[in-house]
């Protein structure tokens, strides 16, 4: 059932804001008591929240610019993609250019906004496959791209890019994280199937702060900002997710025309009220074993698979209760997969771990090592979610 939880009938931020709190509607016309709108203002609990934004302000800011311009590059790929009549469904080049042309603008706009830190990126390419004599051609096309983007944005005033400096760029994603010092974690397209489906992908932008994720941004270019389930023809489309620890996740329009609103999880206590998120693709997660959990848990609605981080999105803001991943044997979790989603969940006070309760730890490098899959809910949820997942697991071993 999507976002039965949205009919609300009051808002009360704090005891020593009740005075001046006031009953508030959300982008959907409806009441809501777990959508906020705060001006800065509101973060103000004895200076702590206040003083966790402003720690990472400047990088916020940084982060949903990059994130937003990256996903105005993937945008407009994807638009002459999908209009084309001669474009192979089987020609990954479109993906190819989207996604190196999208880490490329993150890292430059990351560089220019933060000049004074120390740079590190994870990301999930690098340039070796561009600088072969058969991809001349791609490199262009990447270039051109990038430049056009970056030129969109009045505040940079600078020659273009030559293919050298992209391929740099580019580069910059090289780092190995870690648990020492600051590393950004980018996925440039994350669902890149569902980018050549016309469906959903993200952009997902995260920050490491001594192997902790402090600060997540989700570009989700075709989530509609009405919850999946209800929105009409005419429903805006286009989501920016970003969270700061300690501070809450917001949900604004893409195209910055939306101020943001504070969105929290769905909290329904009862499993057959809660709907559930599943990999859109079979190859990417077990349906088998999500199906055997989600009977278990009495769950009546069938699940709603989409591709990405847009789920972790979507599961922030209330559409559905609970997200499963559950990936083939010997496949290895990526930070980037997860890192900007799992504080975006987390900040609206939801629970990410693996499936045996387990926080994911962002601290080792590249990969996530966790036991057996992932899982996202609400925290009054999550024990009996966790102990379906184990019921679920026990009875399929052959699988995990």
């Amino acid at each position: 059932m999507f976002c039965s939880h949205l009919k609300g009938t009051s808002l009360l931020v704090n005891e020593k804001l009740a005075a001046k709190a006031r009953t508030i509607r959300d982008p959907w016309g409806k009441t809501a008591a777990h959508v906020v709108v705060e001006s800065t203002s509101v973060f103000t609990n004895k200076g702590k929240v206040a003083a966790h934004l402003k720690s990472y302000q400047k990088e916020l800011v940084a982060a949903k610019k990059a994130a937003s311009l990256a996903a105005r590059l993937c945008q407009k790929v994807q638009k002459s993609l999908l209009q084309s009549d001669v474009q192979s469904k089987l020609d990954k080049s479109p993906v190819t250019v989207a996604d190196y042309g999208s880490q490329a603008v993150v890292s430059f706009v990351l560089e220019r906004e933060l000049s004074f830190d120390p740079f590190s990126l994870v990301a999930e390419e690098d340039s070796g496959d561009l600088r072969k004599d058969g991809a001349r051609d791609t490199l262009e096309r990447i270039r051109l791209l990038v430049n056009e983007t970056i030129g969109s944005e009045n505040t940079y005033s600078i020659s273009p890019l030559s293919a050298e400096d992209v391929l740099v760029l580019i580069d910059n994603g090289r780092s190995e994280g870690g648990a020492v010092g600051r590393h950004w974690v980018l996925d440039p397209i994350d669902g890149t199937k569902g980018f050549l489906r016309g469906d959903q992908y993200a952009i997902a932008l995260a920050l490491l702060d001594q192997g902790k994720v402090v600060l997540g941004v989700l570009a989700c270019p075709n989530l509609p900002l009405a919850p999946l389930g209800v929105q009409s023809s005419g429903s805006q489309t286009g989501c920016l997710f970003s969270a700061v620890t300690g501070n809450g996740t917001f949900m604004e329009s893409l195209d910055g025309s939306s101020s943001p609103i504070k969105v929290t999880v769905n909290p329904t206590e009862n499993s057959e009220e809660a709907s559930f998120f599943e990999s859109f693709e079979a190859a990417h997660s077990l349906h088998d074993l999500t199906s055997s959990i989600a009977k278990k848990l009495g769950v009546k609605s069938p699940p709603v698979r989409i591709d990405s981080q847009a789920k972790y999105g979507a599961l922030s803001r209330g559409d559905g209760a609970i997200y499963l991943r559950f990936p083939h044997v010997g496949y290895r979790e990526k930070i980037w997969d997860h890192a900007a989603g799992a504080i975006v969940v987390t900040e609206a006070g939801g629970v990410v771990t693996d499936a045996a309760g387990k926080p994911l730890d962002f601290s080792q490098g590249k990969y996530l090592d966790l036991y057996k899959g992932i899982v996202a809910s609400n925290k009054k949820l999550m024990p009996a979610v966790l102990k379906a997942i184990q019921e679920s697991i026990d009875e399929k071993p052959a699988s995990l």
